[in-house]
């Protein structure tokens, strides 16, 4: 289902190369959720996706947004 997803996006990005970009956030959600379906699993990443879709909109600030980090590479040890 990830392969899906990814070419998917492919293809939009494909079909919208040249149009200009309304996205207010970089990556662009395109490439967001991309990057998220290629370093999660599909239910995450279509969580993370749909989330940064809905806070894409013109009352947003935009700005640098990155897929986040699992909580295992964060670098968060709980018991030392």
């Amino acid at each position: 289902m990830k392969r899906l997803a990814i070419k998917m996006i492919n293809a939009y990005q494909v079909v919208t190369k040249n149009t200009p970009s309304t996205c207010r956030y970089h990556p662009s959600c395109s490439a967001y959720a991309k990057d998220a379906y290629q370093t999660r699993n599909f239910f995450i990443a279509s969580a993370l996706t749909a989330w940064r879709l809905l806070r894409c909109n013109p009352f947003s600030k935009g700005g640098y947004d990155p897929v986040p980090a699992p909580k295992k590479q964060k670098g968060h040890l709980k018991h030392e």
